[in-house]
């Protein structure tokens, strides 16, 4: 059913009408004494203090389009910071008290545990008896499935993509079109810095953005499976074709194409690389069209700032339209207090947050939006069209790995593009802390 498009309307977040309580408290609504199940009284959720997004908007449904839900089954929503999420989160599924809804666990392999052990409710099978599965993007699912163990277990309230930011007026004015094969980024790359200009800038000091730039390669050269692979032992990162892809990135260091104080530069000033016309490109996730819609901090003007996708690297196994995703704030529902109010509340969350979230913030989410929103910035309109053109997604290189081969990887990724470290070397650093466990 087609509708007319409804304007923006930014709005302050709801005072919350619903006081946040206690864990304990939340607790004793949502079970029984002695940790066994009962019917829920409320919707309980418990969230990371640090998320301050997904509040607003449950606070808005429960007023508005979720109203009759909220009156059988009222919200009743408890933070503690993520430091605490996991260890909270592991008493509770002990006690068989987890909350009706609460936040992934700072791993997705703490999720995956709990999925194993029937604490979650599948949303792929729940969603289809509620009628309302095609809600979700079909990315955002992907994504979900490739981190949390194969199902779709988490709801996407956050859903973003990754690729190359850059200023269109920088390409315009060179006649560069966007770039469709690794080799003619590198060509671009070569033009921007013959005139003087930075062609990426990236935070050294933080170093995933140097790696994601591995990853985004070997994804177009060995296809999405391939640091699934990895993690699978089928393959290794010190294997001919992995170190292969750790070489293309430090070639674009050795070549210059990098910010000269890469190794210390951290994210806000490699932001501010590109949104002041300093730098040509930059790769980074879609968390950032908060700062590139932001007139005071992209003096560019946010009509001048593009994003494409990583390209193609020729003969590869992999597609320019399966984009790097992540689901920065994912959800969840404990199977054991899945009852039909809560049903009831699934259903209408899913059917609305999309459209809430993008009206009162501007945020991408993994629920699509019924109706246009106008006002939104071409370069969100823009992300959103990419992501709802898209069926399949991949993670980043630290996905997978374990905690220590994690650190080391960021660690040290600017020495990489420094030349201070081989590329072999550095995947040997990263395969031998794999191989430890």
């Amino acid at each position: 059913m087609t509708t007319a498009p409804r304007s923006r309307r930014l709005r302050r977040p709801v005072v919350a009408a619903l006081a946040a309580v206690g864990i304990g408290t939340m607790i004793l609504s949502g079970c029984a004494a002695g940790g066994s199940s009962s019917e829920p009284t409320k919707l309980t959720y418990l969230k990371n203090t640090e998320n301050t997004n997904t509040e607003p908007v449950f606070n808005e449904l429960a007023e508005n389009q979720c109203k009759t839900e909220n009156t059988a089954l009222p919200l009743e929503v408890s933070s503690i910071p993520q430091a605490d999420l996991d260890s909270q989160i592991q008493l509770l599924a002990s006690q068989n008290a987890l909350p009706v809804m609460f936040a992934a666990a700072g791993t997705p392999a703490e999720g995956a545990k709990l999925d194993k052990a029937g604490k979650l409710l599948n949303f792929e099978t729940e969603l289809e008896k509620l009628g309302v599965l095609d809600d979700i993007e079909p990315a955002a699912i992907s994504t979900i499935k490739n981190l949390y163990g194969g199902n779709f277990n988490f709801l996407p309230f956050q859903f973003n993509i990754e690729g190359i930011f850059y200023n269109k007026t920088m390409f315009a004015e060179r006649g560069i079109e966007e770039p469709q094969t690794y080799d003619e980024l590198v060509e671009v790359a070569s033009q921007f810095e013959a005139d003087g200009i930075t062609p990426f800038t990236a935070s050294g000091e933080q170093g995933w953005p140097i790696t994601r730039l591995i990853s985004s390669y070997l994804f177009r050269d060995l296809g999405p499976d391939a640091l699934q692979k990895v993690a699978d032992g089928d393959a290794k990162l010190t294997d001919p074709e992995y170190v292969a892809a750790a070489q293309a990135i430090a070639d674009l260091g050795a070549a210059g194409y990098f910010d000269d104080n890469i190794a210390s530069l951290d994210i806000d000033s490699s932001y501010n690389e590109l949104l002041t016309g300093k730098a040509a490109m930059m790769y980074m996730g879609t968390w950032f069209l908060e700062s590139a819609n932001d007139p005071e901090k992209n003096t560019v003007g946010v009509d001048n700032i593009g994003f494409m996708p990583f390209p193609a690297v020729e003969g590869g196994a992999g597609s320019i339209d399966q984009y790097p995703a992540n689901v920065g704030l994912p959800q969840t529902f404990g199977a054991d207090t899945y009852t039909p109010k809560v049903a009831d509340w699934l259903k209408c969350i899913t059917e609305n947050y999309g459209q809430v979230s993008l009206e009162q913030s501007g945020a991408i989410s993994g629920f699509k939006s019924k109706e246009p929103v106008t006002d939104l910035p071409a370069l969100t309109v823009d992300v959103q069209d990419r992501i709802a053109g898209s069926t399949e997604s991949v993670l980043w290189f630290e996905a997978l790995f374990n905690a220590k081969a994690g650190q080391d990887s960021s660690k040290n990724a600017s020495l990489l593009v420094t030349g201070q470290l081989t590329p072999e070397d550095f995947m040997k650093l990263l395969q031998t802390d794999l191989d430890a466990g």
